[in-house]
């Protein structure tokens, strides 16, 4: 079977976010789900996506699922962009392709310029009482504190500044005690003059991610946030991780649009079969 790497929200190699992508040629039932947690941990990456394509008259094209080197997760942006970008450039679909994942039906849009929008659910943005610890475990002082539901998992942490977002080095130990997968630190920009409205980090070591380089499920709560603070439903957001990336939001009601490019880095072949 062929596997590739995927650097998703970015329009470089060796930026964004990298992903594993695995498209299985059967229409039928997911391998065992221990074969696919040791292939995600031999590519070691935040998430490797395993698509497989739907009959025809089923809800979507492809079933896809998303594992971490530790875990199966609710919801992936840049693995699911990563997989289109597949699709896309493999020619084993064009235009719009649809998923069914555990958060629901997904769509993924391809334009002619390369760039793609994923149709994700907008996450629920409600104010949340900090745990007692989680100033120390962060290393910066909240300004506020949100959930961001089921789907995600996450504490939204707004804070102070862009420096501040961008200094932070958290107790990742400490962290995982605070949320049930992870932290999402945010700021407006300092100068949105740069080409974002806000940027962001995160942190994930409930699922064995210390940080992300660059993550669109976060970015469906960052979306209705930031919106209802800046007042425009059409934003951009800048992870500012080592490797960086950026992710145009666009919050249409309980939907919201991510949008980024990606890069193929490695093609090649798994040989252990499952």
């Amino acid at each position: 079977m062929r596997i590739r790497i995927v650097d998703a929200f970015t329009d470089r190699a060796f930026g964004g976010n990298p992903a594993g992508v695995l498209l299985l040629p059967d229409a039928g039932a997911f391998p065992d789900d221990a074969w696919l947690q040791r292939v995600a941990a031999e590519v070691n990456l935040s998430e490797t996506a395993f698509a497989h394509p739907l009959p025809e008259g089923a809800d979507a094209d492809w079933a896809l699922r998303w594992f971490t080197p530790a875990t199966e997760v609710d919801m992936c942006g840049h693995a699911t962009l990563a997989t289109a970008h597949v699709l896309r450039t493999t020619g084993a679909a064009s235009g719009s392709v649809s998923f069914a994942a555990r958060c629901g039906v997904l769509t993924a849009t391809a334009r002619e310029d390369g760039a793609i929008t994923l149709d994700f659910p907008t996450s629920p943005v409600t104010p949340f009482e900090a745990p007692a610890d989680l100033s120390q475990a962060l290393g910066a002082e909240p300004v506020s504190v949100h959930d961001s539901g089921p789907d995600v998992g996450d504490l939204l942490v707004e804070l102070a500044d862009e420096k501040t977002v961008r200094a932070l080095a958290p107790d990742s130990a400490a962290l995982a005690r605070c949320s049930r997968r992870g932290v999402i630190a945010t700021a407006a920009a300092e100068d949105p003059a740069r080409g974002y409205d806000f940027v962001s980090r995160c942190f994930f070591p409930n699922v064995g991610i210390d940080e992300d380089p660059v993550t669109g499920s976060a970015h469906t709560v960052l979306a209705p946030f930031w919106s209802a603070r800046l007042g425009r439903r059409d934003l951009t957001g800048f992870q500012g991780s080592a490797r960086t990336g950026l992710v145009r939001t666009g919050l249409r009601g309980d939907r919201t649009l991510l949008t980024g490019t990606a890069v193929t880095v490695i093609d090649g072949e798994l040989l252990p079969r499952p």
